[in-house]
């Protein structure tokens, strides 16, 4: 198991305490030892044991820089120079000439990436499994799913292979695996971290955001990551103070909302494990001097603004790769965005400003909003195999109505982990916040982890 975590393994390695030589090859060692979870589809031995070498330099020049030398690890959906982006459909892929923006920054902060995590079809589903390109399992139980669809990078995270990793968010994709893996993940607002070469990911509804152990460590994640590139459709200002340090400090005393309501109004399917760990979590913050109570976002019709934005993105990943060899659902979920998806994008975009003073009336008397990350505990592997693509819809919808609707609205979400069934699995809750405010949520996490201690409970 890697050494701490990434704020601690920069400081080590600062102090000159352990080489990145040697944190990098005790991450690739553990990959190679947990090679059954599927975490990885991509390890980068080689070069990632040069670049740990070129850092331990760097670090033996007296250069320091947030990252320098810490391993790390990057989803699939995500351009690294060299390797392919399959974003897990088989088709002709070429390696690719540049690094995606997310990269290139993880890069300027020192980080060494050992390698691409695997997930599904183009990031479609709560699960990280495809045909062509493997299964990703749960570090607490193989026999289940670690989430999707940013699974490779919660089980690598879970499992201690790394310290930290990078996933993206469409639809819950970074917080579900969080979640279903007993980990800190944190969806930025719309803008805050650059999808470039993506420059409109999945028309607005996709964010790359961090994945961790602790909550300190995601927002320090969040900070190398965040920047917008000149080419991105959504650019923000930098936060005034870096998310590291909202980290360390005391939230005031917030008005918390905790919300069972769905957008489809399937609530009463809700696991009562759950319910009941979101509920004990909500009496937790009582006791840290907040002002807990029920009430409900108003979503009104939030699906008209991620369904076209959805199935449309499908349809692009699709048309841009080179001879795709998609699975059948996949396939239709693209033939309905090249149908109606399209045509229907220009309504989606101009619902934006209505949904948003809708569903945010909520802020008018609450700070946060409380809610389950998922409405089941994680699913078995292969659960959906063999399924056609409206059953799977249908589905995957009822056991994951919670963390959407955020991702049409552009703002910010972060899961922490709520517990554990009585059968051992992990489950989270959200906090979902306004419109750029990280550091509130960011804040929140941070003191509710204090008494949880969530930061030592691993597989």
């Amino acid at each position: 198991m890697v050494l701490g975590g990434l704020a601690g393994q920069a400081e080590a390695l600062a102090r000159g305490e352990v080489s990145s030589s040697e944190l990098v090859e005790e991450s690739l060692a553990s990959i190679a030892r947990q090679e059954a979870l599927g975490a990885f589809r991509v390890v980068r031995t080689e070069a990632a044991g040069q670049e740990a070498l070129d850092a331990d330099k760097r670090l033996a020049d007296g250069e320091r820089l947030p990252l320098l030398g810490v391993p790390v690890a990057i989803k699939d959906d995500t351009d690294l120079a060299g390797e392919t982006t399959p974003f897990a459909v088989a088709g002709d892929h070429r390696p690719v000439a540049r690094d995606a923006e997310v990269v290139r920054r993880l890069r300027a902060a020192g980080a060494v990436v050992v390698g691409k995590t695997t997930t599904c079809e183009v990031g479609l589903w709560p699960f990280s499994e495809s045909p062509g390109f493997g299964t990703a399992r749960n570090p607490w139980n193989p026999a289940y799913t670690p989430g999707g669809s940013s699974g490779g990078s919660a089980a690598a995270v879970a499992a201690g292979m790394v310290a930290g990793a990078v996933g993206s968010d469409g639809a819950g994709s970074i917080r579900i695996p969080a979640a279903w893996t007993g980990l800190v993940g944190i969806k930025p607002q719309r803008g805050r971290v650059s999808g470039y070469p993506n420059t409109d990911p999945f028309n607005g509804i996709t964010v790359w955001g961090p994945l961790a152990r602790s909550v300190g460590d995601a927002a320090l994640l969040l900070d190398v990551l965040s920047g917008s590139h000149p080419e991105d459709v959504y650019q923000i200002d930098p936060p005034v103070t870096p998310f590291a340090e909202c980290a360390k400090r005391e939230p005031r005393r917030l008005r918390i909302a905790i919300s069972f309501r769905t957008a489809f109004g399937v609530s009463g399917k809700l696991d009562p494990e759950i319910r009941g760990a979101v509920e004990r979590l909500g009496r937790r913050l009582t006791d840290l001097g907040h002002k807990v109570f029920p009430a409900d976002p108003d979503y009104g019709l939030v699906g008209l603004g991620l369904i076209p934005r959805g199935t449309a993105g499908v349809a692009d990943m699709l048309d841009a790769m080179p001879n795709p060899r998609p699975e059948r659902r996949t396939e239709v979920e693209a033939r309905i965005g090249r149908l109606a998806g399209k045509r229907l994008l220009p309504l989606a975009r101009k619902m934006d400003p209505y949904l948003r003073r809708k569903v945010g009336r909520i802020f008018q008397a609450a700070d946060v909003v409380l809610t389950p990350t998922t409405a089941r505990p994680p699913l078995k592997v292969g659960a959906f195999d063999g399924i056609g693509y409206h059953k799977t819809q249908s589905g995957v919808a009822a056991v994951c109505p919670y963390a959407w609707t955020w991702n049409v609205l552009g703002w910010p979400g972060v899961n922490v982990p709520a517990g554990f069934t009585k059968a051992g699995l992990p489950v989270g809750a959200q906090l979902l916040g306004h419109d750029s405010d990280e550091a509130t949520l960011i804040s929140l996490a941070a003191q509710l982890e204090a008494v949880e201690g969530w930061v030592e409970r691993r597989p």
